[in-house]
């Protein structure tokens, strides 16, 4: 396991590593981002496998609504980058000591992720016939 680096995203500091970002503010904070936003932290490794894996147990955590017990503000909720280091490295730890068992559930997961992609795709090809249908009875 490579180390990460947990730093606040400012958006003029240039990026060189692999990375990825994890929203810190508002009703999904923690949720894993390819792009950065506001008000994010910026996770960066060493390698681009690391990268992907690192982002799986993020999402997963995010999924699992595990940052929720951990967000503090009455109005707008927020996670503290101390609160999110320690507990994301005490998460990636129980990732890795069960390695093999975690690659084979992020597999599946893409897996799912992709038939949910087709779905969704062949759901849109069939809202666009029928408004050509609907179009076309209306001529």
């Amino acid at each position: 396991m490579t180390l990460h680096n947990v730093l606040t995203h400012q958006s003029q500091r240039p990026i060189t590593q692999p990375h990825f970002f994890i929203l810190s503010k508002g009703k999904n904070a923690g949720k894993p981002l390819k792009e950065s936003c506001p008000n994010c932290f910026l996770i960066t490794v060493k390698t681009e496998e690391e990268t992907e894996n690192l982002y799986w147990i993020a999402y997963f955590l995010w999924k699992a609504n595990f940052w929720h017990q951990y967000q503090i503000g009455s109005v707008i909720p927020f996670i503290r980058i101390s609160t999110f280091k320690s507990c994301f490295r005490d998460e990636v730890l129980k990732a890795y000591k069960q390695h093999q068992k975690h690659i084979e559930f992020v597999n599946r997961i893409r897996e799912l992720e992709a038939l949910q992609n087709h779905y969704t795709k062949t759901v849109e090809q069939i809202e666009k016939l029928k408004w050509a249908l609907l179009q076309n009875q209306l001529r």
